[in-house]
């Protein structure tokens, strides 16, 4: 449970993070994503390179699963 809240968190982070990249500048598959940090469920910071440092890091999204229908 932690994890996956802390995994929303890094989606959250990303999906902001990307929203001001233009187009020309948006990550590919296969890019290392830009280092960001946010707190976690212990209020904590948490750093993107300290998740990677312990194996990879899957980031995954459900874009319409929190919008009405």
């Amino acid at each position: 449970m932690r994890r996956s809240v802390l995994l929303r968190g890094v989606i959250a982070a990303i999906l902001v993070s990307l929203a001001g990249v233009g187009v020309a500048s948006a990550l590919e598959v296969g890019d290392k994503a830009p280092e960001f940090a946010l707190n976690g469920p212990d209020g904590k910071p948490v750093k993107l390179s300290e998740l990677t440092a312990k194996g990879p890091v899957v980031v995954y999204t459900f874009i319409a699963a929190f919008t009405p229908t």
